[in-house]
Order: structure tokens, then sequence, then C-alpha cells
């Protein structure tokens, strides 16, 4: 949902995102993002890359799980978003779909904060 969303409205970066375990997008994902008109049906999950990732100005992670297990960063500005992982959430189909679009509130609430630091 990030990289959608700063891809978007950070169009004069170069936005990638990855994880510590790539995995297809998620549907609720790919729902969540098309309520606000972006399309991450093609987006592919990537492997965290230490060479890539050090060559980066900015790095953010979003959950406690990726800023445990990224690599450790030695060039650039490291921001962490405490953001609790949609997928991990246990509730109804409802439910699960409301959280999906609280997280991605807060993240588009936090990019739109940061470009206006860039």
């Amino acid at each position: 949902m990030a990289e959608g969303i700063a891809s978007k409205y950070l169009k004069e970066y170069l936005i990638s995102s990855a994880g510590t375990i790539p995995e297809p997008v998620n549907p609720n994902a790919i729902k969540s993002m098309e309520e606000i008109g972006i399309d991450i049906s093609n987006n592919q999950s990537k492997k965290i890359d230490s060479d890539m990732l050090n060559n980066f100005d900015l790095v953010i992670t979003l959950c406690g799980d990726a800023r445990d297990k990224c690599p450790v960063i030695t060039s650039g500005e490291h921001i962490h978003w405490n953001i609790s992982d949609p997928a991990n959430f246990i509730g109804s189909f409802e439910e699960v779909g409301l959280k999906y679009s609280k997280v991605r509130d807060i993240i588009y609430n936090n990019i739109q904060l940061l470009k206006d630091k860039l």
C-alpha cells in the first residue's frame, strides 16, 4: 500500500518497496487501495536487498517486524513508522476490510506529511 501511495504522490522520487518475506500482494490491500483510486493489483512483493538498500537516500520501515529484520542501514536516513501489519489482524470480513482501510489512511497521512518535508 505504501509503495502505491508514495508512487502516486511522490512522482519525482524513485519509490521501491520490499518485505522481509516476499509474498503475493494481499487481496485486502488491493481492495483497500481501489477504494482510493490506486491500482496495486500488478505490484509484486520484493525481497530486501541490503546492497540496494544502502543506495537509497531514505528508507522507511512500517512495522516492527520490518524494523527488526531489516539489514543494518549504513547510508541515508532511516525513518520508522510503527504501523501494525493488517495482514496479522484477525476478525470478520468487514473488520479486516476496515483494518486495511485504517492502515491505508495512516500510511497516506504519513506520506503527505513526508511530502511536505521533502
